[in-house]
């Protein structure tokens, strides 16, 4: 997880010195926000990477004297097929849809279809003949 938190966090520091650069050269506020913010996020993804790298076991990524042997195996369950994350999509989209015409109901009715779609995700292998 540590080169992933460094490579999170150089992205951040170089959105930060574009936005830096950029603001003083354009004098253009949306652009300067966006890469501000655009730096603020792949921080937070570089922190959580490191905040969770000092908690785990050093993977063969991380370490330099690895061997390639050491990183083969299971890497973990993949679903094979899932139709939740197109129902995800679909709710997202109806928000955004809401949100653009500022309609409260569809809003409403796009957060809820979000909601049940996401724990649907979660527990797709929790119930039914899958569990």
């Amino acid at each position: 997880m540590k080169v992933e938190a460094l490579i999170f966090n150089l992205i951040a520091v170089f959105c930060v010195v574009a936005a830096a650069v950029y603001g003083f050269w354009s004098r253009e506020p949306i652009g300067t926000t966006a890469l501000v913010l655009s730096a603020g996020l792949t921080g937070l993804i570089g922190g959580f990477f490191w905040f969770v790298s000092r908690r785990i076991d050093a993977r063969p990524e991380d370490r330099k004297d690895a061997e390639i042997a050491e990183g083969a195996g299971e890497l973990g369950f993949f679903s094979p097929a899932s139709y939740w994350p197109f129902a995800i999509a679909v709710g997202a989209a109806l928000t955004g849809l809401g949100l653009a015409f500022w309609y409260f109901w569809l809003i409403a009715i796009g957060g809820i279809a979000i909601l049940i779609t996401v724990g649907g995700l979660l527990f797709e292998y929790y119930v039914g003949q899958n569990a």
